[in-house]
């Protein structure tokens, strides 16, 4: 019954954040697309733009293509944590957490699930079994402290953008670009 659920969280979690991760990489889904993922990250304070939102785009696509199969775990989920762990830090620092008043909710509902895929390990059904893969025990807590220091070296908080920006942009990065001017 584990390896089931594990497969459905691994699907689910994995394939969402890849699909989030193609909005950013590629505009599919409405999504902003790479220059517009850019301008985001910027409004963040994540300067320069650009190679933030390659990093962004390389965790949230490739980790969450990874997470889905069950390839190479614990990179997919670190991936997945990585992203979430800067959304929350500078997307959502501060407010309630609850995603109706622009809190971390979902961000940090990511992050659990993510670390619970770690934990657990490689499912029966994960291509990681199927090709008896299976990466040393040192690659989870190296990853997430890399993970720490690069939320840290970005700092806390973002810095308050123009009455309306903020809505406007975080609406264009999730796929409003019609709300979005």
């Amino acid at each position: 019954m584990s390896d089931g659920a594990s497969l459905v969280l691994r699907s689910a979690l994995g394939g969402l954040m890849a699909g989030h991760g193609a909005q950013k990489g590629f505009g599919s889904f409405g999504g902003p697309g790479p220059e517009g993922t850019a301008g985001f990250m910027e409004m963040l304070g994540l300067q320069p733009g650009k190679p933030w939102a390659q990093l962004a785009i390389a965790s949230e696509l490739g980790g969450g293509t990874l997470t889905a199969l069950g390839l190479l775990n614990p990179l997919g989920p670190l991936g997945i944590i990585g992203s979430m762990a800067m959304a929350t830090t500078k997307a959502h620092w501060g407010k309630p957490i609850w995603v109706t008043e622009g809190g971390a909710e979902l961000p940090v509902t990511n992050i659990v699930a993510a670390l619970a895929l770690i934990m657990s390990g490689p499912d029966r059904y994960s291509l990681d079994r199927l090709l008896g893969i299976r990466l040393p025990g040192w690659v989870a807590p190296v990853g997430l402290a890399g993970i720490l220091a690069a939320v840290l070296y970005a700092g806390v908080g973002a810095p308050e953008p123009p009455e309306g920006d903020q809505d406007e942009a975080r609406e264009a990065t999730a796929g409003n670009p019609e709300d979005a001017s």
